[in-house]
């Protein structure tokens, strides 16, 4: 079986995110774990909490209010912001709603970048606008190759697929006339 360099590219273009989406997604199921795990983080108060790093970082935030905001209960806050980690993460490395992964991804990248990593000079030294920047590919792709997305999407689209919910009771899509 030989391939053509065209179908080499379209089979590495294919495969082109998968890279990123694995290091996103085990980033962010290690961030969360990592974040569950740790009793001091899980605090309001003390060394290494929640609470501390956000007095921490108050000032020199972008945006201070929301800082202001999740002070108000800094544990629940963590356990969201850990939570939400292990979501995106897990949605990200099974490909499972992938686009809506990448969504939840960049906005937690992009809350931290706006208070946690704001005061970085230079700014490139922050790791969270990077992260930020790195689901985008991914929220305007979606996850192509090797996910439970392309799955669904090919077990959609086989032909015996309208009949077979037609079976079922289910509403066949209509046909497209040609």
């Amino acid at each position: 079986m030989t391939t053509t360099p065209s179908g080499l590219r379209d089979r590495a273009a294919e495969y082109a995110l998968l890279p990123v989406r694995l290091f996103l997604g085990i980033t962010f199921v290690y961030a969360g774990l990592d974040k569950l795990t740790d009793t001091a983080f899980l605090s309001a108060t003390g060394d290494g909490s929640i609470g501390q790093q956000m007095e921490a970082v108050r000032d020199s935030a972008a945006l201070p209010a929301l800082i202001d905001f999740s002070s108000q209960n800094p544990v629940a806050f963590g356990m969201a912001m850990a939570f939400g980690e292990l979501a995106v993460g897990l949605g990200a490395l099974a490909g499972l709603l992938t686009r809506m992964a990448a969504l939840g991804g960049a906005l937690i990248s992009l809350s931290l970048w706006l208070t946690i990593s704001w005061q970085t000079t230079p700014y490139y030294y922050g790791n969270d606008l990077v992260y930020l920047v790195a689901w985008i590919p991914l929220i305007l792709a979606g996850a192509p190759a090797l996910s439970l997305d392309a799955l669904l999407h090919r077990r959609r689209r086989r032909p015996g697929a309208a009949r077979a919910r037609a079976r079922s009771g289910r509403n066949p899509a209509p046909a497209m006339p040609s």
